[in-house]
């Protein structure tokens, strides 16, 4: 469910009516609703609480990182599962506590572990021997134990998009579940490491619940076997992953957040231990979309163009991963206007931005509103500068207000961080 309805043909964000975004805005602009974010926290939560779930619930932030969003989150009592300096930076500064703060991710550095470290975070999965040892070190330097889990890779096919798979031992992420246990045991004898738990994650996007019903009983293996050798696991950091509806004919449906509840009280709801989880875009997709404008319709050999002005650098999924995203007008056509097939594309200078090819809408013109569905996760958090275009601004829409939660930097502002070389004067 969402709160983006239509009223007297004019599709509105909760009260808000998305022309007077755009007016007093202008396009490209991501909006977000808080009541959507509120209802979708409190539906996978509570689903938890029913199934009698212990759970700590750490929003990933790769999915949504703007600030009045994450604050929105911390609110609601979120955690975060940050995957960079820049990204825990983030999430404090919108007042996520350290204590609800995961570390994940391949690649941490020296500074970024001394960083985590410092904030005193509840835990920091780890990735790799060489990661570990790292960490051990700088955990000694401080005269701290680092608070870990060990990230294991069950080997588990997801059965969704091949880049956004984790749980695959071909993928760069996690040790393999067979070689967990011997790592472990490396752990639980380093001075700067207090060995917490398990982690793991298999993708996004999973719409089948039979890959969890995989991981998780390889997961329960080996806390048995850790168990045996008297390593303690106080919790289990399982991920997120579970999709949700794109409204693309023949997509399979997403399973609900009570059947995924259900299928984790019955792998891992008997073991005593904590559970941690990171959910990133069942929370926050369907809360925002991306309003962009017509630039030109444009009369090709074979088909006909809606040219927008939000472009694939502001929302990179359809490029980057053949993504569907629903597209609709703002305004409804009159009654009887049938409908005809474009391509909706926008104007960088790349064949992969198009945003959809034929897509079913009223027949459109230059200025005319529509909004890209179901863009709340992975949009603006995946935008960039690309053709020299400005980041695409964000707005959170709370009731009957708005508020510009990012803003569209300027020209000069994109240039800020560059200068000529000393020799060009």
């Amino acid at each position: 469910m969402h709160h983006f309805t239509s009223r007297d043909g004019v599709l509105h964000c909760e009260d808000v009516s998305l022309e007077t975004i755009a007016a007093e805005v202008g396009t490209p602009v991501y909006v977000y609703s808080t009541a959507t974010l509120t209802r979708h926290w409190g539906v996978f939560t509570g689903a938890l609480k029913d199934a009698g779930l212990d759970a700590t619930v750490c929003f990933a932030t790769k999915a949504n990182g703007n600030v009045a969003v994450l604050r929105t989150l911390a609110d609601l009592g979120a955690g975060a599962d940050v995957v960079s300096g820049g990204e825990l930076f983030v999430a404090r500064h919108a007042g996520v506590p350290a204590d609800r703060i995961v570390f994940s991710g391949v690649g941490k550095t020296r500074d970024e572990l001394a960083y985590a470290l410092d904030e005193g975070i509840f835990q920091i999965n780890v990735e790799s021997k060489s990661e570990l040892e790292m960490l051990d070190a700088v955990a000694r330097e401080k005269g701290v134990k680092a608070p870990i889990a060990i990230r294991i890779n069950p080997d588990v096919e997801a059965g969704t998009h091949e880049k956004i798979t984790t749980g695959k031992f071909d993928n760069k992420f996690g040790i393999a579940w067979t070689q967990a246990h011997a790592l472990y045991r490396k752990a639980a004898g380093m001075d700067g490491i207090a060995v917490k738990a398990i982690a793991m994650h298999i993708g996004s996007q999973i719409a089948d619940l039979s890959p969890f019903d995989a991981a998780f009983g390889r997961m329960r293996d080996l806390l048995a076997i850790l168990r045996r050798d008297g390593i303690e696991i106080e919790r289990l950091d399982i991920g997120g992953g579970l999709g949700v509806p794109y409204d693309r004919e023949g997509d399979p449906t997403p399973m609900p957040p009570a059947d995924y509840a259900r299928v984790i009280a019955r792998n891992l709801g008997d073991l005593g231990c904590r559970l941690v989880l990171e959910p990133g875009r069942l929370i926050t997709a369907n809360a925002g979309v991306l309003l962009s404008r017509v630039v030109h319709r444009k009369e090709g050999a074979t088909r006909s163009f809606l040219i927008c002005d939000a472009g694939m650098n502001d929302l990179a999924r359809p490029a980057m991963y053949d993504a569907f995203h629903a597209i609709e007008p703002v305004r409804a056509p009159a009654p009887g206007v049938e409908n005809e097939h474009v391509d909706v594309v926008g104007p960088i200078c790349e064949s992969s931005d198009v945003f959809g090819k034929q897509r079913a809408l009223p027949p459109m013109q230059a200025g005319d509103l529509l909004v890209f569905r179901t863009a709340g996760a992975y949009g603006a958090t995946m935008s960039n500068m690309y053709n020299g275009r400005p980041l695409v601004p964000e707005v959170l829409v709370k009731d009957g207000e708005y508020a510009v939660v990012r803003r569209r930097p300027t020209w000069q502002e994109m240039i800020a961080l560059e200068s000529p070389a000393p020799w060009q004067g």
